[in-house]
């Protein structure tokens, strides 16, 4: 006999102490089951807030960890264990070797101030954390860099290169990103890890000469991920809630093509909104989850025995946890 996952499902969710959490990315019909919606930092920071002891969290691992150590006390499980490949890109031993490149180069480890995404594994977090680093998200980056260039260091960007050039460049500073041509650190104020996000990669300048050419008052609106030729040409690049924002700010006759993920741009104000590119910028890692994941973990909690729990060491989330609380100190 076939499951009703979504009956389900709701039923589980009326009988359990729990909240089932959706990233944006998510499929369309995990995404309408989740009681809490929005951007990584944001989820974290509504879990953190809710009452509820369990927390079902449907997006990908780094998320479910931000979660536990803003909130160690809930227990945290993921329907799928989907890894982010841009936050898989760096460890904890990526992480030292960047450290080591600008140590060797001049810098002084004590002059060097670390930020990371927030788009990085907890370990990361803890590592920057405990040289005095800070967190940051795609839609306070500027304000992060900014106040951590106060401390007259120089800046550690780590994973997104993207996210770090863009911002650098729209704050008239230097950056170089280690490992592609000649990244000299005493010379930079932003030196960018060699990370990289697979989905907004796939925006090209050709996919915005496509929409000017056939739309020619279109607005381009795109995500700091994206190269920095993209960012550059568009007309807009914000964050997730930023882009949601701008979008549906717009006049509903005005055409926007959007250059992020595909399952976001798809549930956007429909008629004139379009996807920037050819081929579907879809997330494979955040597509991972199904009803049927989601029904399967929350039914564990009922039994008794639950499947996928996030757990990070004591260690790592107290200063995981500090470079975070850094980063929501400064208004």
């Amino acid at each position: 006999m076939s499951i009703d996952y979504r009956a389900e499902i709701e039923r589980l969710k009326e009988k359990l102490p729990v909240t089932v959490v959706g990233h944006y990315y998510q499929r369309d019909e995990v995404f309408e089951m989740a009681d809490i919606t929005g951007d990584s930092l944001e989820l974290a920071r509504k879990c953190k807030a809710d009452n509820n002891p369990w927390v079902v969290f449907c997006g990908v691992g780094f998320m479910g960890q931000s979660v536990k150590v803003i909130a160690p006390e809930k227990r945290v499980l993921m329907p799928k264990i989907a890894c982010c490949a841009m936050a898989r890109m760096i460890d904890g031993s990526y992480f030292d070797d960047s450290v080591n490149y600008m140590v060797e180069r001049g810098v002084p480890k004590e002059n060097i101030l670390p930020i990371t995404y927030i788009n990085s594994d907890a370990t990361v977090k803890a590592k920057v954390g405990e040289m005095g680093g800070m967190v940051c998200t795609s839609s306070n980056a500027y304000k992060i860099i900014e106040k951590g260039l106060e401390s007259g260091k120089k800046i550690l960007f780590v994973p997104d290169r993207c996210l770090g050039q863009n911002f650098a460049n729209s704050m008239g500073l230097n950056s170089c990103v280690i490992g592609e041509g000649e990244c000299d650190p005493k010379e930079a104020d932003v030196i960018c890890f060699n990370g990289f996000c697979s989905v907004h990669q796939l925006f090209t300048l050709e996919d915005i000469e496509f929409y000017r050419e056939k739309y020619p008052d279109i607005k381009i609106a795109v995500h700091p991920e994206c190269d920095p030729k993209i960012v550059e040409a568009a007309d807009f690049a914000g964050s997730t809630s930023q882009l949601i924002k701008y979008v549906n700010d717009l006049d509903p006759e005005q055409k926007v093509a959007v250059g992020t993920e595909y399952n976001l741009v798809n549930r956007m104000r429909q008629g004139n909104t379009y996807v920037l590119s050819s081929t579907k910028p879809e997330c494979p890692t955040m597509n991972e989850t199904t009803l049927e994941d989601l029904y399967l973990t929350l039914k564990s909690i009922e039994d008794g025995a639950p499947i996928n729990e996030i757990v990070v060491d004591e260690h790592t989330v107290k200063y995981a946890n500090l470079a975070l609380e850094r980063m929501l100190a400064i208004k």
